[in-house]
C-alpha cells in the first residue's frame, strides 16, 4: 500500500469585512509522496510525473522548477533542519489534460522516525507569481497549529498587511486545513479545505474524471468569478507590490502565530 492518496472533498472561503461572501466548491486534491513519484508513473495508466497524461505532476509546476525532492531538501537545510529527511507528502492538484493552477500547494515534511517536523505552504497567484512559507510543525494534540505575517500579493481584494493563523489536521482516513487571514487584528478571511481519502488507483482517477471533468479550468474560472462578485458588491481593491526577493520565507518558532 502507498502512502500517496486522493483526498477529495470542498474548498471554501469565507470573507468577513468589508462584505460578507462566501463561497464552496466541491474539489479533489493528490497526496503525494516524493519518493514514491516514478513508481506511479509506472504504474498507473492515468497518471505521469514529469510526462504527458490524463493527470500528471511536474516538477515546473512547483518550487523553482528542480526535481521536487531536492528542492524540498535544499530548502529544509536552508532553514538548518537538515535533520527532516524523511518522507515527504505533496498536497496539490494535478494537471489535468495539461493544464493546472494550485492557488495552494502543500509540502509535508517528516524526520525519519515518521514525526512530522516543518509544513511548506507553496502559495501561487494568478499573475504567474509563487512564494513558499516553510514553518516548522509543533503538533497541539493532532493539529499543527501556527502563523506567521504575509509576505506575498495573493489577491487585489486584500491588503497585505495581514497575518496568517494555520490549523492542519494528519492526514488520515481524512485531512483539514484551515487558514485564517487577520489584517490589523481583525478577522479577513476563513479558507478551509477538507477531503475523503481514496485510493490513489486508475479507478479512482477516472471516478474524479466523471465526477469533476475538468477541475483545474474550473478552478481558474471560479476565481475569477468570485472575483467579478467581490467587485460588485464594492471590495475595495489593492495595488500589486513587487513579489518578495527571497522565493521561501523561513519562519523560526519565535516568528509564529
Amino acid at each position: 500500500m502507498t502512502a500517496s492518496a486522493i483526498y477529495r472533498g470542498r474548498v471554501g472561503h469565507e470573507r468577513f469585512t468589508p462584505r460578507h461572501h462566501r463561497l464552496d466548491y466541491r474539489v479533489f486534491a493528490l497526496y503525494l509522496d516524493l519518493d514514491e513519484l516514478p513508481g506511479l508513473d509506472a504504474g498507473l495508466r492515468l497518471f505521469g510525473y514529469n510526462r504527458r497524461a490524463f493527470y500528471s505532476v511536474h516538477d515546473r509546476d512547483h518550487g523553482d522548477g528542480s526535481p521536487l525532492r531536492d528542492y524540498v531538501r535544499g530548502q529544509l537545510v536552508r532553514a538548518g533542519m537538515a535533520d527532516v529527511d524523511g518522507p515527504v507528502r505533496l498536497l496539490c492538484y494535478p494537471r489535468i489534460l495539461g493544464y493546472v493552477f494550485n492557488p495552494l500547494s502543500v509540502y509535508y515534511c517528516h524526520d525519519r522516525a515518521g514525526t512530522l517536523r516543518a509544513l511548506i505552504y507553496e502559495v501561487s497567484n494568478t499573475f504567474g507569481e509563487r512564494h513558499s512559507y516553510l514553518i516548522p510543525a509543533a503538533a497541539d494534540g493532532e493539529a499543527v497549529r501556527h502563523g506567521c505575517d504575509k509576505a506575498f500579493y495573493v489577491s487585489p481584494f486584500l491588503p497585505m498587511d495581514c497575518h496568517y493563523d494555520f490549523e492542519v489536521g494528519p492526514p488520515g482516513e481524512r485531512l483539514a486545513i484551515a487558514i485564517r487571514e487577520r489584517c490589523g487584528g481583525e478577522r479577513v478571511l476563513d479558507a478551509w479545505f477538507g477531503g475523503r481519502r481514496l485510493a490513489l488507483s486508475d479507478r479512482s482517477l477516472w471516478s474524479m474524471a466523471w465526477r469533476m471533468p475538468l477541475m483545474t479550468l474550473k478552478v481558474m474560472g471560479g476565481i475569477h468569478w468570485e472575483a467579478l462578485r467581490l467587485w460588485a458588491k464594492g471590495v475595495p481593491l489593492h495595488r500589486r507590490p513587487a513579489a518578495p526577493a527571497e522565493a521561501v520565507s523561513l519562519i523560526t518558532p519565535d516568528r509564529t502565530g
